[in-house]
């Protein structure tokens, strides 16, 4: 923990990890996913789990059920023909992929607050989240990294962290809005951070270990705005969302104050192997598939 500052009458000073814990204790709904959605995770963590254990939890929340088929039998997959079941979408895409959709159909729950400052409306985030998710499923499908389903979910939870402010922090997060909307060179980071001892990757990367999420959502969460800082090899999914947040900003898509970047880290499109006019080409197929990617979501909203 940080020393206490000494200077009269000062406020002892607090750690960042500190700052970030006393926001997830008092943190509500956003804190807690779903019971389902939780126990799938759950179940999805056990080895000895099979399909049949995950479709039970499944069939027991039958609009979570419609939303996963929903998803299987959209384009987002490709599969062909029609999938009727629960069973038959978790045997063909695996127990893992069919979590992620759960918990993507989920979140839209999480994304509520409305109008919090002039300046800030909670739906607009959520249009920002799902922009990033569409666009990082399609950075992915590009390099050949597979997994649509988590690269889709990473980009939906990568601002997560503001949802925490919303809800524990919001008088803090309202000054920090008000400071960024006087000083439009200080990024939103910054103003947080002086606001509430902490920002939302601090709080976004919390709230990842606290729902014990894997590594790489944590990475997300904690270093989207600054992932050449990641030493860890098993950051791509960090670059990956990096580069969906400039672009989406790029074509304001949703609440794109808190993308710091306003064009792309050479170094960044090299590590990826793409360049500009690849992402030219996705950031026009960009709109209409946030639109299908909206549809599958709005059943949770």
């Amino acid at each position: 923990m940080t020393q206490a500052t000494t200077e009269p009458n000062a406020t002892p000073a607090v750690s960042t990890d500190d700052v970030v814990k006393a926001a997830l204790k008092e943190v509500s709904n956003i804190a807690t996913l779903p019971e389902v959605t939780m126990k799938i995770i759950h179940l999805v963590e056990d080895p000895d789990s099979t399909a049949q254990d995950l479709n039970n939890v499944i069939s027991n929340d039958p609009a979570l059920g419609a939303r996963i088929l929903k998803v299987v039998n959209s384009a987002f997959y490709g599969l062909p023909g029609q999938i009727g079941s629960t069973n038959r979408a978790i045997v063909l895409l695996g127990l893992n992929a069919v979590k992620n959709i759960a918990i993507a159909a989920s979140l839209a729950k999480l994304f509520r607050g409305g109008q919090i400052a002039p300046n800030f409306n909670a739906r607009d985030l959520w249009q920002h989240s799902i922009a990033v998710a569409t666009t990082t499923k399609m950075l992915a499908a590009k390099i050949g990294l597979g997994l649509p389903d988590e690269a889709f979910l990473a980009g939906l939870i990568h601002d997560i962290g503001i949802m925490v402010e919303i809800q524990a922090r919001r008088s803090g997060f309202i000054k920090a809005l008000a400071k960024k909307q006087q000083n439009p060179n200080i990024s939103l980071r910054d103003a947080e951070f002086e606001a509430m001892g902490a920002n939302h990757e601090h709080f976004g990367m919390g709230l990842c270990k606290q729902w014990k999420f894997p590594q790489s959502f944590a990475y997300v969460t904690g270093y989207h705005h600054r992932p050449l800082e990641l030493v860890d090899q098993t950051h791509g999914l960090t670059l990956l969302v990096h580069i969906a947040d400039i672009l989406t900003a790029k074509l304001g898509l949703g609440y794109t104050d808190s993308v710091e970047a306003g064009d792309y880290d050479p170094e960044i499109l090299t590590r990826l192997n793409l360049n500009v006019e690849v992402l030219n080409q996705i950031a026009e197929q960009v709109p209409d598939a946030i639109q299908e990617a909206s549809a599958l979501l709005q059943d949770g909203g």
